[in-house]
């Protein structure tokens, strides 16, 4: 009998411990998490400037750094400010960044502009969820110059063909306003919907 007590007063103490360490592995995970957004925190910022609210962009220069380089970059220069967010498409995305688009009287070139540089695909594993921010191009792979995209819905369809670079954390609400104004039928909403962009 004693020695039966003595078993389970073992096995009552292993029990505990077990619990006591997943709950310490517990704790490490969330550190580790608390941490990664720390990290994450101190990386470049943007913010995208429009006259429904301001959209907090941080980036993934880990996943695709030359396309965060670029963006900094022309953000840096001005060069998206004053341009349009071009299309829109209910649930689904916004997307700007055409220099074309600082022209209201040539609204049949929106989509085709960019800068005179490309960067190459750096496609990555971060899916396509809501709030990705990600580089739009041309049939070719490698033609990403300034046009970019927000997606407001997940849309997993596009991973693995178009990169990833950025994620919008503060302010989606103003993409779903962006993307849910009336349109005509080439996706173009029907005021404009400038942009400035500011570099943090």
């Amino acid at each position: 009998m004693q020695t039966r007590m003595i078993w389970i007063w073992m096995a009552a103490i292993l029990v505990s411990g077990g619990i006591l360490w997943g709950g310490t592995t517990t704790a490490s995970a969330a550190d580790k998490d608390s941490a990664k957004n720390a990290e994450a925190a101190k990386g470049p910022h943007a913010i995208i400037k429009t006259k429904f609210g301001d959209m907090e962009v941080t980036f993934f220069p880990q996943k695709a750094p030359k396309h965060v380089e670029n963006f900094l970059n022309l953000a840096k220069s001005g060069f998206y400010n004053g341009t349009i967010f071009h299309r829109v498409i209910p649930g689904f995305m916004i997307q700007g960044g055409d220099p074309n688009t600082k022209d209201p009287n040539k609204p049949e070139t929106y989509g085709m502009g960019g800068p005179n540089e490309r960067v190459n695909a750096e496609f990555n594993d971060i899916p396509h969820t809501r709030g990705i921010l990600s580089m739009a191009r041309s049939n070719d792979p490698n033609s990403a110059g300034s046009q970019f995209f927000i997606v407001v819905k997940d849309s997993n369809f596009l991973d693995g063909q178009y990169t990833v670079f950025g994620k919008v954390v503060k302010g989606i609400e103003v993409a779903d306003k962006i993307v849910n104004l009336p349109r005509n039928a080439r996706d173009l909403p029907n005021e404009r919907i400038e942009m400035t962009v500011v570099a943090e």
